[in-house]
Parts: C-alpha cells; sequence; structure tokens
C-alpha cells in the first residue's frame, strides 16, 4: 500500500481580486531579501481561483480574517492574517510572509492543508472557522473580534 501523504494534493483556495493584486506585488517586493516567503506565496497565488472580492463568501480566509485552526501539533488557536507590517504574535497577527500564514490564504472552514515549517518539517492544520473583520466604522463588532483573538493566547 502507498503512503499518501508526501503526495496529498493541496485543497482548492479562492482569493479575492484585491487581494491577489496585493499579494502579487507584496510576493515580488521581496523576492530579494525573502526569496523562499516569496516564491511560497507565489505558488499559492498562482494555483489560486481568482474570484470578485464582492462574491468571496465569509468562509474563506482573506487578508484581514480572524481564523481559527487546529495544528497537528496541539491545540486549536486563532490568529489574524495581516501584511508583515502589521503583523504582531501578542496580539495574534500573523504575516501572510510566515509558513503557516501562507498556508492559511484562501482555505475554508472544514479544509486541511499540509505545509512545511521554517525548520523543514511538514505539518498539517485544519481551518474550524473563518470570521472576517467588521465593516468600517462598527467599532463593535472590531472590538469583539479583537477580543477573541487576544483571548486565544496566539
Amino acid at each position: 500500500m502507498q503512503d499518501n501523504t508526501k503526495t496529498r494534493r493541496k485543497p482548492n483556495i479562492r482569493i479575492s481580486q484585491s487581494d491577489h493584486a496585493r499579494l502579487s506585488m507584496l510576493a515580488s517586493t521581496v523576492a530579494a531579501r525573502n526569496p523562499e516567503a516569496s516564491d511560497e506565496l507565489l505558488a499559492e497565488l498562482e494555483r489560486a481561483r481568482i474570484v470578485v472580492d464582492s462574491s468571496v463568501p465569509a468562509d474563506i480566509v482573506q487578508m484581514g480574517s480572524t481564523v481559527t485552526f487546529k495544528p497537528d501539533t496541539g491545540d486549536a488557536k486563532t490568529i489574524t492574517l495581516v501584511f508583515p507590517g502589521d503583523a504582531d504574535i501578542s496580539e495574534g497577527k500573523v504575516s501572510i510572509l510566515t509558513p503557516i500564514g501562507t498556508a492559511l490564504i484562501g482555505l475554508s472552514a472544514g479544509q486541511s492543508i499540509m505545509w512545511t515549517a521554517r525548520d523543514g518539517r511538514q505539518h498539517e492544520l485544519s481551518v474550524l472557522g473563518v470570521s472576517q473583520p467588521a465593516p468600517e466604522g462598527d467599532a463593535a463588532d472590531r472590538g469583539a473580534t479583537a477580543s477573541l483573538t487576544v483571548a486565544a493566547g496566539v
């Protein structure tokens, strides 16, 4: 019997047009100083189905999404996926340029993906839930999302 863990196909992902454009620009910008992160992000962008911003389902991980996932290494974690300048692990804000950030983009609740950590080890994570940031001006919802993220201790 074959071991399919190494050859397992990556799940289908969807990325909004605006996220695709911004992330493509980011990957190009960091290519010289961080080629591994750039290459990984570009590979995910190339395999993604690009969709109109207004038609991205709420359960798809986008930039700014708060994601609860279960890694194969332990308990469920909740993080917010952000651009590098906004990353702050103490606040649960993880950069898209980290291996786990790149693995999460475009996934939806219920999907799993294999990803390679910086130490070269293969891991799997499963997305348990996704929430989107509140529309601008809705401070109550933004506060609730921030509380959820901080409460998780990620």
